[in-house]
């Protein structure tokens, strides 16, 4: 039987798992292999406060995903299918690892997350400028 997403330690599990899917995937891999390079031992980290802050409301994480993913959006051309894809592998690996409260609030904040990205990339009239 599954359980609930109860700590920072289920958090990793479930991040762990999401991105080992992300990596191979073949619509949105490339993205974080050859387009941003991820460094993965300082991203998953990041990934980890991001989504324990989010689930659990410790205020772990401090950056601004919007600004990461805007310049990343000048090289990767990110379209509708990569935010669709990416939500379908992350609410699988919830699916797939926990039930319960704090999952299905996963699950509805990576769509509130993927739909808030989608509609400032892709649909923000002039499109988001990054200023150095």
């Amino acid at each position: 039987m599954k359980h609930d997403i109860e700590n920072r330690e289920d958090v990793k599990l479930l991040i762990n798992a999401f991105y080992d899917k992300v990596k191979q995937n073949d619509k949105i891999g490339y993205i974080f292999n050859d387009i941003a390079k991820v460094n993965w031992e300082k991203h998953l980290p990041v990934m980890y406060d991001f989504w324990e802050s989010i689930l659990f409301f410790t205020a772990s994480y401090t950056g601004n995903p919007m600004t990461v993913h805007g310049v990343l959006h000048q090289s990767a051309n990110f379209t509708a299918e990569h935010f669709n894809v990416w939500l379908k592998l992350f609410t699988s690996t919830v699916n797939e690892l926990f039930e319960g409260e704090k999952a299905e609030l996963a699950k509805q904040r990576a769509i509130s997350i993927a739909t808030v990205m989608q509609t400032k990339l892709l649909y923000q009239h002039p499109p988001i400028t990054v200023k150095n």
